[in-house]
């Protein structure tokens, strides 16, 4: 089985980090988020990865030609911006005829993907995580303070799916599989969401998300998770 790793971005609130390197370089917990993914994957028994790369992507191929991780590597390159169903699309050859497992260049997770699985054309969706606190009411009187809540009754795309090989072709040349293969599939009622409660997740955004992604990372021993034997 085969996964696509969406590295195009340029990552610009991770600025100036990301005026010399490319988004999937910068490290969280000094290994490159990239890594991070491949190193995940493997958990999984996936060794065949397809990387779509566009900004600063000979740094992407570079890196990974000089590390040691044991998997099969296609590089699919952007000469400019595709969007994430794009730059599916443009790694169509490399796909092949099979099911496959796509993640955002930017998350690190721990989610199962065996669950995924399960049926057909599946997006991973989490708990929303709000940033700011919640202030809990009684009327006009403050109850209670609750700081960066999940919101039990509201779901987010977490960034990770499994697709059958014959949605490629509801896939745009340009633009993002969010906003159109997605609402696609659902009018035909062929995408499943599948919910994970209390997961390792996070979304690399900008440098207050890297150091508590690094933070938590370190709590949970998140390094003996994803480590490979």
């Amino acid at each position: 089985m085969k996964a696509v790793i969406l590295s195009g971005g340029m990552g610009k609130r991770l600025r100036p980090l990301t005026d010399y390197l490319p988004k999937p370089l910068v490290p969280v917990c000094n290994v490159p988020i990239i890594e991070w993914q491949i190193r995940y994957f493997k958990k999984f028994k996936i060794d065949e990865i397809i990387i779509c790369a566009g900004y600063r992507a000979e740094q992407i191929v570079s890196f990974l030609d000089s590390r040691s991780l044991n998997v099969k590597t296609s590089f699919s390159i952007e000469k400019s911006p595709l969007g994430t169903g794009g730059a599916i699309y443009n790694a169509r050859k490399y796909i092949g005829d099979e099911a496959f497992f796509v993640i955002n260049g930017d998350v690190i997770t721990n989610l199962d993907l065996n669950k995924l699985k399960e049926h057909p054309n599946s997006i991973a969706v989490i708990q929303l995580k709000t940033n700011f606190g919640i202030v809990h009411l009684n009327e006009n009187r403050v109850e209670k303070f609750e700081e960066k809540p999940e919101l039990s009754n509201y779901w987010m795309n977490a960034g990770v799916y499994y697709l059958e090989n014959n949605t490629i072709k509801l896939l745009p040349k340009t633009g993002n599989i969010e906003n159109t293969t997605f609402p696609a599939l659902s009018k035909m009622n062929r995408l499943h969401a599948i919910r994970y409660n209390k997961v390792f997740w996070h979304s690399i955004d900008s440098h207050k998300d890297m150091n508590e992604c690094t933070d938590q990372m370190r709590a949970v021993k998140y390094e003996k998770f994803l480590s490979v034997k």
